[in-house]
């Protein structure tokens, strides 16, 4: 018994009871494996169900599902190694964003427009490294080598496809003001 007290005492003085112990006690009951992963889908399945008002204002069901679906995710290892490789690179891509954004605001004319679609894109960029670089850690794409061989034919379809849509939204938001359907032209 006195050998147990002894070293209780001295545990603090060795690193033990620091915040990163705690945190590495959670993850060893699993805490970060399935309690969080399970929290993060039950509460998406559950907004979506309930801002969908598919079953009405019955917030049982959409509990019950959302329960459901949230357990058989976790039924597999593929959410949690998802998860344990998707949130570090998320963290590290958002402060990349936030820093431009600061940056931004501090360097340039914020009044005009045309900062905010740089800011989409620069913002689309990290989104789609940070999910490329999260497939392939988590073995869904083979490797970069395909890619990187192929980077200016993927870049080129990718700006196509970017030039596309926004001449496709540019033309909407001109000939949406004047165009009306069939059945409003007698009004």
């Amino acid at each position: 018994m006195l050998s147990e007290m002894v070293f209780l005492q001295s545990f603090g003085y060795y690193g033990g009871g620091t915040f990163g112990n705690i945190l590495s006690r959670l993850g060893q009951l699993g805490f970060f494996d399935y309690v969080l992963p399970f929290l993060i889908i039950f509460s998406l399945v559950f907004g979506i169900l309930t801002k969908t008002n598919i079953f009405k204002e019955n917030k049982g069901i959409n509990a019950i599902i959302a329960l459901a679906v949230g357990l058989m995710a976790l039924q597999f290892n593929t959410v949690t190694i998802f998860f344990s490789e998707l949130f570090p690179r998320l963290g590290v891509g958002l402060a990349i964003i936030l820093t431009i954004m600061v940056l931004a605001g501090l360097f340039l004319d914020t009044e005009g427009q045309g900062l905010n679609y740089l800011l989409l894109a620069v913002s689309g960029i990290i989104v789609i490294i940070v999910l490329a670089s999260t497939a392939e850690a988590s073995s869904w794409w083979y490797s970069w080598s395909f890619y990187s061989g192929n980077i200016g034919e993927i870049l080129l379809i990718v700006g196509i496809i970017a030039v596309m849509v926004a001449v496709v939204v540019t033309a909407n938001a001109k000939t949406q003001e004047k165009y009306k359907p069939v059945w409003m032209k007698g009004d």
